[in-house]
């Protein structure tokens, strides 16, 4: 439990390719715990950051790092081994989710996907079924997804996936809605149901206005609704998560269960992002839901001295 005087450190920036997302999140984590009364301290985080912790006499960290060195358990176990208390998931957890190949291991009892094996590494090949999606093993906001129809389309996607990581997973497109499951705690939000304009939710219509409507509770029936709150938690729970996580998925158009994509760990935290868009349709407030997950801060492993 992170006591009320405790100073809080909202670690935000970092190193990876999502950095400018991660300070939007982290601007408006801090100043929500600002406004709850909390003495928080602004951390742009590099290289340099266990002496920034020193320095600024951090007591608990609230992660707002999205992508590599922050949401995949590298900062955890550097908090770890500093005995600081911290949000969300653990240094296995974290490290698991952030591999979509690895993920998909995990959770395959809830995940029915047709997947070019696990992985292609360099080798440019055809496409081993189209239309397929094009993905970068690690990675988040939606940076380096493609979908392919045609074996052109495959080979740009796959040379740029490259790029940014050299395991790229390869899936087999499926049409339908695509939603996703906050998961608080252990206990599901309301679905969000994504619209993008262009029919395909990649990096353009995230971050474009007015290019992706949504609703929430999605328009799906209440089945698929259930079915996919149950999966979310199930990998919520599969891969020892904590905190707020989120699970995306597809409900293909013939009814049948929704189809698991991934799951994040740290997900968008502005007061317009998915999350805290499923929390205000419980009643949870933003500013609320962001006190809820500093009191959730913890460690993980348990030291002796």
């Amino acid at each position: 439990m992170v006591e009320k005087n405790a100073r809080v450190g909202v670690l935000m920036g970092g190193l990876s390719t999502e950095r400018d997302i991660s300070m939007k999140s982290g601007k408006a984590v801090s100043a929500a715990l600002r406004a709850r009364g909390w003495d928080v301290v602004d951390i742009d985080v590099g290289r340099d950051l266990p002496a920034r912790l020193v320095e600024s006499g951090v007591q608990a960290a609230w992660i707002a790092l999205h992508g590599r060195f922050g949401e995949d358990g590298c900062v955890q176990g550097l908090l770890e081994v500093m005995g600081i208390p911290y949000t969300g998931c653990g240094v296995r957890a974290s490290a698991v989710a952030m591999d979509k190949i690895a993920t998909k291991r995990a959770v395959q009892p809830f995940s029915e996907v047709r997947m070019a094996g696990d992985a292609v590494v360099t080798t440019m090949g055809t496409a081993p079924f189209l239309p397929c999606v094009v993905k970068p093993a690690v990675g988040g906001s939606t940076i380096g997804i493609a979908l392919a129809r045609t074996e052109d389309e495959y080979a740009t996607a796959l040379q740029e996936a490259l790029e940014l990581d050299p395991y790229v997973l390869v899936e087999e497109y499926i049409e339908g809605e695509e939603i996703t499951v906050a998961v608080l705690g252990g206990e599901a939000l309301p679905v969000v149901r994504i619209v993008p304009q262009s029919g395909f939710f990649d990096f353009e219509a995230k971050y474009t206005e007015g290019l992706t409507e949504y609703e929430v509770p999605g328009d799906i029936t209440a089945a698929a609704a259930e079915s996919a709150s149950r999966a979310a938690i199930a990998a919520y729970k599969a891969l020892d998560c904590a905190g707020l996580c989120r699970a995306d998925f597809i409900v293909p158009p013939d009814g049948s269960a929704p189809v698991f994509l991934e799951i994040n760990t740290i997900p968008g935290m502005t007061a317009t992002s998915l999350s805290p868009m499923a929390a205000g349709a419980s009643g949870i407030g933003f500013e609320e839901l962001v006190e809820r997950i500093l009191l959730s801060a913890h460690h993980m492993i348990s030291v002796q001295d």
